[in-house]
């Protein structure tokens, strides 16, 4: 299959915003396609410094605008913009199904299994849990799908998929967590 040619939204000589195709990782990898190496080979065939950091990560399984560093001196406060949520992470999402409201806070007890790149929701407060918040407004609905806008307030590991899943709305097509 064929990649998508490379759509940048905006760049300057510090950060560039582009969009991130599903199937494309949002870190460096030696095995498959990355958003690094991609935008590395666009500026160095435009001769321009390739210099290219992650500031934040979307899964493979995503598409959708991503930012990352293009100077070394900038990737620390960009990092530490995103972890402060002095950037705002606004999502787009399809569930089987309809929440009870159309509009709501979601707040649940995550516990991330790293060995089988899982997340679950939990019922009490262990090691490896932690606190997963997110917002989300209805924009449509069909018979059977709802398109919601989710605004991120923590950001964990498949946080969207898991949180709506446990609460019988899985996301089209993620086959992890029961659609």
């Amino acid at each position: 299959m064929p990649m998508e040619p490379l759509r940048i939204l905006y760049e300057d000589a510090h950060l560039v915003l582009c969009v991130k195709p599903v199937g494309v990782l949002s870190e460096d990898s030696a095995d498959g396609a990355c958003m690094p190496a991609l935008l590395r080979a666009h500026y160095r065939a435009q001769g321009k410094p390739d210099y290219i950091a992650t500031v934040h990560r979307l899964d493979r399984v995503v598409g959708g605008v991503m930012l990352f560093s293009r100077r070394r001196e900038v990737t620390g406060r960009l990092t530490a913009a995103v972890a402060e949520r002095r950037i705002t992470k606004e999502y787009l999402a399809v569930l089987r199904g309809h929440p009870e409201k159309d509009s709501d806070t979601l707040t649940d007890l995550l516990f991330r299994d790293a060995a089988h790149n899982k997340s679950y929701v939990v019922q009490r407060m262990r090691k490896g849990v932690r606190e997963a918040t997110l917002d989300y407004t209805v924009l449509d609905k069909t018979d059977a799908l709802t398109l919601v806008k989710v605004r991120l307030h923590t950001g964990r590991t498949h946080q969207i998929r898991v949180q709506f899943s446990h609460r019988g709305l899985p996301l089209l097509g993620d086959i992890r967590y029961g659609s």
